[in-house]
């Protein structure tokens, strides 16, 4: 069968061992996964889909850094989730209260 003038590969079948390989290439850091995918001839979702199951499928993996910058914003972002969240609850409280009061 032919997609697009392409021709599909079979399925292939994986080692664990050569997945591990491939989850300390992609730690180590010194090539981006697209390239490592590039030179073993692997799809790019199959080599983040091993580092994510690597990771504990946690979401966010080890290898990816933030820098000063975005740990700033993200310790502000969730400063400001926590009191949106603390808002959210007052306002439902406040909500039950009056409704009781205008029955």
């Amino acid at each position: 069968m032919e997609v697009m003038g392409k021709a599909r590969r079979a399925r292939r079948a994986f080692t664990p061992e050569f997945k591990a390989e491939i989850v300390a290439l992609v730690r180590r850091g010194d090539r981006s996964i697209n390239q490592i995918a590039q030179d073993f001839d692997l799809a790019e979702s199959a080599v983040r889909e091993w580092v994510r199951k690597a990771d504990g499928g946690r979401g966010l993996s080890p290898i990816v850094e933030l820098n000063e910058a975005e740990r700033e914003e993200l310790a502000q972002l969730r400063l400001d989730n926590r009191r949106l969240r603390e808002d959210v609850e007052i306002l439902k409280r406040a909500a039950v209260f009056f409704a009781k009061e205008t029955r």
